[in-house]
């Protein structure tokens, strides 16, 4: 028996703890500092601008530079990948009296919905399940908003870095100081070249993780202050494509079932989404979890497969693909959330805190909700003057959000993930009667098993995909460039993995990678081979902390240059 979790990569959470190292005349000061510019970082920032103009004598007490987003994207919203359609009640909220949902970049509200069950030849449209109900909510791209809220951000005197990357949680004595950001400029060996810049101890009085799925600091804050939840964190793998058509789609599509398969043995669960983006563009996702036991799993391929069907065939055709992406989604829910989402001098907002609605496929507007809270408690912990650093001092934003729609509805779909874990059928019957009881029934917890804990099996699954044609079908490389990907081929490897693991753990991890970057190597004997990697191709979606690897910060400004995703 395989299992990637056997093979454990060689740096783990606490390898991204350290301590202040610049002297301290060469440190960087600021107010409240957030790292990552999404929506939720975003939020915190929005929210803290408002409330510093508000209070000009706070502000004035932070310093230069009151407020900081560290974004390790080339600009606010490459890195940024979702659905996404949207409950507008946390932006409606955010910019309360200043905007209003037409000044926002939104493709309109969601016109129609239609819920399928595929076969590999039918599709049979069914009633519309309550968590799919969308009426009322708008369809964004998501790295159109986040561009968006960094401009609203920086209107109010917020500092937004783009190109920096966070690398180290700097903490000492009890409490987090601020982050580390990365060197740039060194080469593949970490040789610095002509062009080096080393990193800088950014400090400050509090500091927001808003890092989204995968982020290595979030994980290190929840190891080192012990705030694991009840059951491990899961994650599923989206892959996505922007298609320029010549029909407009008056309706969102969600379907399930085919391609995948529906015994709960494969370990297969997941669905696919097709959005209108205005008349003349759609996107179109699929979304599998990656306890997948099957090591031909290839959720970039599994979309090839869907595309292939006539239902959405009738929506693409005569269409060009624009644009491509892919990102993990946190899915462990309510049981997999930290015992708290605060430490002294730290709070953890959006999806790296595991505040995403499985059901639902929504995260964003927790995001969002979770950003102005967190603002809103920094704020009364600093215009009292009270020390963020003291245990204690920031659980009024537990206390806030705890009060939210966001905690309840996590709370009554606390085990629906984890019912699919025993088949399509099985987990879909279960899952109705926990929306009609609100999560009541069936009670309890359901435990959950990391992604990298299952074990694998080969069933040939790989020859079902269709091959290539490069204008409807496309292989992973070509996919890769669609993104935009402008990591430097000669800079230090991100991928943290072990190089010599079981055949199955490196067939797993090569087709599970959507942009090709782990491949079998040569046989070195006792059912154990060597693994190639090519970091250059990484677009940061994160799978590979999910399936036993460890995804960290490349250097700034790296990776892909999302722009319709």
């Amino acid at each position: 028996m395989a299992r990637p979790i056997d093979f454990p990569p060689p740096f783990g959470a606490t390898d991204a703890i350290g301590v202040p190292t610049d002297p301290p005349e060469e440190r960087i000061e600021v107010g409240v500092l957030v790292v990552g510019g999404g929506p939720g970082g975003l939020a915190c920032a929005i929210r803290l601008g408002q409330l510093l103009e508000e209070h000009p004598e706070v502000r004035e007490r932070l310093g230069e530079v009151p407020v900081a987003v560290l974004e390790k994207g080339k600009q606010p919203g490459s890195h940024l990948l979702s659905g996404a359609v949207v409950d507008p009640r946390p932006l409606r909220e955010l910019f309360r009296g200043r905007l209003t949902m037409a000044d926002l970049p939104a493709h309109g509200q969601v016109p129609g919905e239609a819920v399928y069950v595929l076969t590999r030849r039918s599709a049979f449209r069914i009633p519309a399940p309550p968590p799919m109900r969308n009426h009322g909510n708008y369809i964004f791209s998501l790295s159109e908003l986040g561009r968006f809220l960094a401009e609203q951000a920086e209107a109010l005197g917020v500092a937004v870095l783009p190109e920096t990357a966070a690398t180290k949680l700097l903490v000492q004595h009890g409490r987090v100081l601020g982050v580390r950001t990365g060197d740039r400029g060194r080469g593949r060996q970490g040789e610095p070249l002509p062009t080096f810049e080393p990193g800088s101890d950014v400090i400050a009085p509090l500091t927001v993780l808003a890092e989204g799925t995968q982020g290595l600091l979030t994980s290190a804050a929840i190891e080192h202050f012990g705030l694991e939840g009840e059951n491990p964190q899961i994650w599923a793998l989206g892959v996505k494509e922007v298609w320029r058509v010549p029909r407009p789609l008056t309706r969102i599509v969600h379907t399930m079932g085919w391609p995948l398969r529906t015994l709960g043995g494969y370990g297969e669960f997941g669905g696919s989404f097709i959005y209108p983006l205005g008349d003349d563009h759609v996107s179109i996702g699929f979304v599998a979890g990656l306890e997948a036991r099957d090591v031909e799993l290839s959720v970039h391929d599994v979309l090839q497969e869907l595309k292939t069907h006539r239902l959405v065939w009738k929506i693409l055709r005569g269409g060009e693909r624009v644009a491509w992406g892919a990102k993990t989604i946190t899915e462990g829910g309510y049981y997999s959330l930290p015992r708290s989402l605060n430490a002294p001098g730290l709070l953890l907002v959006g999806e790296g805190a595991g505040l995403v609605n499985v059901p639902r496929l929504k995260g964003v507007h927790y995001a969002i909700e979770s950003g102005r809270l967190a603002a809103e408690a920094a704020f009364r912990a600093l215009r009292r003057g009270e020390v963020a650093g003291r245990v204690g001092a920031l659980d009024s934003y537990d206390a806030e959000l705890a009060k939210t729609r966001v905690w309840r509805d996590l709370y009554e779909s606390r085990n629906m993930r984890q019912a699919f874990d025993r088949g399509f059928y099985v987990g879909g019957a279960l899952a109705s009667m926990m929306t009609v009881t609100k999560g009541r029934i069936p009670n309890g917890r359901f435990p959950t098993h990391p992604n990298a804990a299952a074990p694998l099996l080969k069933t040939g699954r790989a020859a079902r995909y269709p091959k290539p044609d490069g204008k409807y079908v496309f292989d992973k490389l070509s996919s890769v460039f669609a993104s935009g990907n402008r990591t430097r081929d000669d800079q230090p490897n991100h991928l943290q993995v072990t190089t010599r693991v079981r055949r199955p753990v490196a067939e797993a991890w090569q087709w599970m990678c959507p942009a090709h970057v782990y491949e079998v190597g040569p046989d070195l004997g006792d059912g154990m081979v060597s693994v190639t990697v090519t970091p250059s191709n990484c677009v940061q979606c994160g799978a590979i902390t999910a399936k036993g690897g460890r995804l960290t910060p490349p250097e700034g400004g790296s990776g892909p240059e999302y722009t319709l995703t």
